[in-house]
């Protein structure tokens, strides 16, 4: 194998195969490299687009990042449906597969105790999103333009406005609250993440819980359920799940 060797991840030995037609970042097919009873998942990438400055400069392209991460995922998914894998962060390059092995055994106890904790375990993300209400008229009503209000009446809707929007609020960060509470329980594990920027969000509405959560595989037909109960509970806020995962938000340190 020439080239430089990109990791996607790191599990135990597997007997199921992956599929034939699978291939990863610049559409290499992913090798096995076993080493001290554990396998890097890995293939093959050019110098000129994953060495050190031109891997920084890709960075900074948007398409290129976007097309990478695609492929990065699609094998990290291919893993998950026939094993545990343990994730490295996108843009994992190693100069030859000695640089894999010698990566392998300084973190060996890491990935070691982060696959046990891992086995036969999934992530699921929950997302709840605040519905964004109808905007105003632009034009009043032809009654409301004939009677013009009076800046007391002004100034009162406004106060009823503002009071209404505060209390939606209030309940829409309790319900988030008891949902991730209940989530929680149901769950090995969990992390909150940061809200999703609104401008960088694919769906509308404002993003008020970003969490993720690690649950046995035997068990993810229940906690499916158990969101799916959720998402009629209070109008105006929008439950999406996604998953399941390779188990990206519980890997902690054990990733290089």
């Amino acid at each position: 194998m020439t080239g430089l060797r990109y990791v996607y991840a790191v599990c135990r030995p597997f007997e199921t195969p992956l599929q034939s037609q699978l291939t990863g970042v610049g559409g290499a097919p992913p090798a096995l490299l076993h080493h001290h009873g554990l396998v890097a998942v890995l293939s093959q990438v050019p110098e000129a687009d994953f060495g050190e400055e031109a891997l920084k400069a890709h960075l900074e392209d948007l398409d290129w990042l976007s097309a990478t991460a695609r492929a990065h995922q699609g094998v990290i998914d291919a893993l998950t449906t026939v094993t545990t894998p343990l994730p490295l962060r996108l843009g994992t390059v190693f100069r030859d597969c000695s640089g894999v092995r010698t990566m392998i055994e300084t973190r060996e106890d890491d990935f070691r105790r982060t696959l046990d904790r891992l086995e036969g375990r999934v992530e699921w993300g929950v997302k709840l999103y605040v519905e964004t209400e109808p905007a105003e008229p632009a034009e009043p009503a032809p009654e409301a333009a004939a009677r013009p209000a009076s800046g007391r009446d002004y100034l009162r809707r406004r106060r009823e406005s503002t009071r209404a929007q505060d209390d939606r609020w209030q309940r829409a960060e309790a319900f988030a609250h008891s949902l991730h509470e209940r989530l929680s329980r149901h769950a090995e594990d969990s992390r909150l993440h940061a809200p999703q920027n609104s401008a960088l969000a694919t769906q509308p509405g404002r993003n008020i819980l970003n969490a993720a959560y690690l649950v046995p595989r035997k068990e993810c037909e229940e906690f499916v359920e158990l969101v799916d109960r959720t998402k009629d509970e209070e109008p105006g806020i929008r439950v999406e799940l996604t998953g399941p995962w390779a188990a990206y938000s519980f890997v902690g340190e054990a990733a290089p």
